[in-house]
């Protein structure tokens, strides 16, 4: 299998052209194949978790529906994996033989993704907790925790999860590492382009440093396909369904808090936090993947639009500011 392209240059160089095809196939062949294995091992092989909800059933002033993602969370999300979607669709259905108009689909769909990365950057920093999504001490030893059940060391104490768990976080990482790394490369890259915003310059940058942009923003590229691949996958897991219907409705179950999350390390306004009490793996903190922009599925009776009192919301309702600073501690005032 190749890893790059290469050619000769008018000049008879040898430059880089961009990366082998044979890294598309390996990213979607590797991603179902994940995705097979994961769900027989998740259907006949992943050992039994405990019926302990592991405590903390009785936190005081805790509301029937917990706030997880504000208005402004929702909509940068969906709005994000909408020009991801089209980016891959538009950068590698060609090769696979799907002829039409890319070109300037791909371009606007990735100014359109750097506009929303920006604003992102710019809330995660300034309006929100910037290191909730840090990987901690405890989101590591949570993590070789559930590996060790995962393999069959029944009977594993695995402390619940912060906010977000480990999981979580390093697929957060890992898809902002490959999403900047495109972007920045792909800002390069739409300088060779002519539109209607400035005229083309394939001349900014020696052939072989545009060589080296084009591998960077395909290697890039096919590791958003894998990613891809895992996250829409466990968002529509059932026993994720939760998580995900928590990025739409914008909150959570009093019984999934309690269940899934430390409320010493995701603490609620207004409600007491009890020591932490570690529970069996597999009832804690869960082994799914969610960005930024997070997703699962859950329980059919565990409906995110279900009446009840809203961790943030007093009865007379709140701005969106106020769901934002609230989605960061669980609540509001």
């Amino acid at each position: 299998m190749e890893l790059w392209r290469s050619a000769a240059n008018p000049w008879g160089q040898e430059v880089l052209i961009g990366i082998s095809w044979d890294l598309m196939w390996a990213a979607v062949i590797g991603g179902l194949v994940f995705v097979a294995a994961h769900a027989v091992w998740a259907k006949w092989i992943m050992p039994a978790a405990s019926g302990d909800s592991g405590g903390g059933s009785g936190i005081a002033g805790l509301p029937a529906q917990v706030l997880r993602h504000a208005m402004s969370e929702r909509v940068f999300h969906w709005g994000m994996s909408a020009a991801m979607l089209v980016l891959l669709v538009t950068a590698f259905a060609p090769v696979m033989g799907i002829q039409f108009a890319w070109v300037t689909i791909h371009w606007v769909a990735g100014i359109f993704l750097t506009v929303m990365i920006a604003y992102h950057m710019v809330h995660a920093t300034f309006f929100q907790d910037f290191w909730a999504m840090w990987v901690e001490g405890k989101d590591i030893k949570a993590g070789i925790a559930e590996i060790k059940h995962m393999i069959g060391r029944n009977g594993t104490e695995v402390p619940k999860a912060a906010k977000y768990p480990i999981d979580h976080k390093m697929f957060h990482h890992g898809a902002a590492v490959s999403g900047l790394a495109a972007i920045v490369t792909g800002i390069f890259m739409m300088l060779r382009l002519e539109t209607p915003f400035w005229t083309a310059n394939p001349y900014m940058l020696s052939d072989s440093a545009w060589g080296v942009m084009y591998v960077v923003h395909g290697v890039s590229g096919v590791a958003l396909i894998a990613l891809v691949i895992t996250h829409i996958y466990f968002a529509i897991r059932p026993d994720k369904w939760w998580i995900t219907k928590s990025m739409i409705y914008g909150t959570i179950s009093s019984e999934k808090y309690v269940e899934n999350h430390d409320p010493s390390r995701w603490a609620i306004v207004g409600v007491s936090s009890p020591e932490e009490e570690p529970v069996l793996a597999g009832v804690g903190a869960s082994a799914s993947s969610e960005p930024a922009a997070e997703g699962g599925l859950g329980d059919a009776g565990d409906s995110g639009s279900e009446a009840g009192p809203v961790a943030g919301a007093d009865e007379s309702g709140s701005d969106d500011s106020d769901d934002e600073r609230a989605s960061e501690v669980g609540g509001s005032d």
